[in-house]
C-alpha cells in the first residue's frame, strides 16, 4: 500500500519545473517532502557514420563551467519522449536520424526530482543544420567511442 499524502503545497512555479512540499503518512510517521516536478527530458548519443558521437559544449551555471554533454532537453508538456528527443537532437546537433533507438529511461534524482530521462541512440544521421534556441550558446565536438568511453590514459588495465 502506497502511503497517503495528506496534503501538498505548490511553493514555486517556473518556466520548466514546479517545486512542491508535500505531507505525507506511511504507516505511523508523518513528515514532509519537497518535490521538484518536471515533464522529463531526452538525451541523444548520436552516432555518425565515422564512428564519431556528437557532444554539446555550453556553460552551466550551476556547476560554473562549460561542460561537454550528449545533447539533451526538457520535454514539452505531454510531449512524447522520442518526438522530443528527435527535436532536441535537430535543434542542437543539426542531424536528423533515420534510426532510432531506445536505451532506457530512470528517474535522474528520484529522493526529490520527478524528472524521468530518456536515454536514445541515433545513427544514419543526415545534415539538417541546428535550429538552435536563443539562449542555446553550444558549440559541437565530435569525439571517438574511445575518447568518451574509455579512459585508458588513467586505467591502462580497462579495454574497451
Amino acid at each position: 500500500m502506497k502511503p497517503e499524502v495528506i496534503s501538498a503545497k505548490t511553493v514555486y512555479k517556473g518556466r520548466i519545473f514546479e517545486v512542491s512540499t508535500a505531507t505525507v503518512r506511511e504507516e505511523n510517521v508523518v513528515y514532509d517532502r519537497d518535490i521538484i516536478s518536471h515533464p522529463g527530458s531526452a538525451v541523444i548519443l548520436p552516432v555518425f557514420s565515422d564512428k564519431t558521437v556528437g557532444l554539446v559544449k555550453q556553460y552551466r551555471h550551476p556547476a560554473g563551467k562549460y561542460l561537454l554533454e550528449l545533447p539533451a532537453g526538457s520535454l514539452e508538456h505531454g510531449e512524447e519522449p522520442e518526438i522530443g528527443a528527435r527535436r532536441e537532437l535537430e535543434e542542437e546537433i543539426g542531424v536528423t536520424a533515420g534510426k532510432f533507438e531506445k536505451l532506457s529511461e530512470f528517474y535522474v534524482s528520484p529522493g526529490f526530482l520527478a524528472e524521468k530521462m530518456f536515454v536514445y541512440v541515433a545513427s544514419d544521421l543526415t545534415d539538417a543544420g541546428q535550429k538552435l534556441e536563443y539562449d542555446e550558446l553550444i558549440s559541437i565536438e565530435r569525439r571517438s567511442f574511445v575518447e568518451c568511453f574509455c579512459d585508458d590514459q588513467k586505467r591502462p588495465d580497462r579495454r574497451c
